[in-house]
């Protein structure tokens, strides 16, 4: 039950990535512009009509409407008359964004659906852990997963209310990756194994240099992302050729840091296979990061085709878990008892 409960919370942090990052493609981010609610409602509405202020119509305590290009909570149950009354009505005081979007709305929603379900599966992790494992650290460990939940729930509310500042968007990211590597962690703790891995100091220490660069990458393409979104917002979605037209010094690091990620990781490649250091899940690295690549070009050189964005992250997220979970396999020799691994 908590090694299952951990590849359920594991595999809902990802659907979370996944969302997170269709939600920047799409420039959702603000498509829900309260927090944890969507315009006031639990389910959001789906028409602009919803959100407009009507004569004679009855609104209940904190109904969101947008009037005067503004976001107006309504502060008890009552009934409008023939003329807009604002003693009626409390102004958003979080920020000052009031556009209504469908699509972005629902496909914020979405996110926020999927980052709700992920905290229910961190509480029925921590209840497997402390009724069925009662195991100290399994419960340790699935008291922080609980807690960086939540925490990384509160930041999801910041981002919003500072309107998509880069800063917390970047932070969101690093947050979603530490939650990965947690997981990761207690799911290698809680499984066994019947693989031998042979230690090699070096091929641990070029591990701990990969996913550290892995980590800077991400970083560095939350950045890239930023100045996209930027430039967006002065030439528009249809003119895609602009969007990297000028690129920041940002950009050129992060392609050139590429090749320092894959040269980095060939080589590592190459010893795990030369030494019999036993880590097959090292053949989905080279993948990953080829696919990884592969995006990129097609960004740069396409001019974003669909999904390429939001695939560039997911990649990038997915190849940090598993440089993790080899690291993890890298630090000592050992002989773990189970039949599987974990990739």
């Amino acid at each position: 039950m908590y090694r299952k409960s951990i590849i359920v919370a594991l595999i809902l942090v990802y659907l979370v990535i996944i969302a997170g990052a269709v939600v920047r493609m799409t420039g959702s981010g603000m498509g829900c512009p309260d927090w944890p609610k969507c315009f006031g409602y639990i389910i959001p509405p789906t028409e602009q009509s919803q959100l407009d202020w009507h004569a004679n119509q009855s609104y209940k305590k904190g109904q969101v409407i947008i009037f005067d290009e503004s976001l107006r909570i309504a502060k008890e149950d009552f009934n409008t008359s023939n003329a807009f009354e604002a003693k009626n009505w409390n102004g958003y005081d979080k920020h000052d964004y009031a556009v209504f979007n469908p699509w972005h709305t629902w496909i914020e929603y979405v996110n926020r659906l999927f980052g709700a379900l992920a905290g229910l599966a961190f509480l029925v992790m921590l209840g497997a852990a402390l009724f069925k494992e009662r195991n100290k650290k399994r419960i340790t460990l699935s008291i922080i997963a609980v807690l960086l939940i939540g925490f990384q729930g509160w930041i999801g509310a910041t981002v919003v209310y500072s309107v998509l500042s880069p800063v917390r968007i970047t932070i969101h990211m690093v947050i979603a990756l530490i939650i990965v590597a947690l997981l990761i962690y207690m799911l290698y703790e809680a499984t066994e194994h019947s693989l031998k891995f042979k230690y090699d100091a070096s091929f641990k220490t070029g591990m701990l240099v990969a996913l550290a660069l892995t980590l800077v990458q991400i970083i560095l393409g939350t950045q890239v992302r930023q100045h996209v979104d930027d430039t967006i917002d002065n030439v528009g979605y249809a003119a895609k050729s602009l969007w990297l037209e000028r690129p920041e010094l940002t950009f050129y690091i992060h392609r050139s840091f590429s090749v320092i990620v894959f040269l980095l990781n060939a080589w590592l490649f190459q010893r795990n296979r030369k030494k019999g250091l036993g880590h097959s899940s090292f053949n989905w690295v080279v993948l990953l990061i080829c696919l990884e690549i592969l995006t990129g070009i097609l960004m740069y050189y396409l001019d974003f085709p669909f999904l390429s964005q939001p695939l560039h992250l997911v990649i990038a997220s997915v190849l940090f878990g598993i440089q993790y979970y080899i690291l993890l396999t890298a630090f000592k020799e050992k002989t773990v008892h189970n039949t599987t691994t974990l990739v």
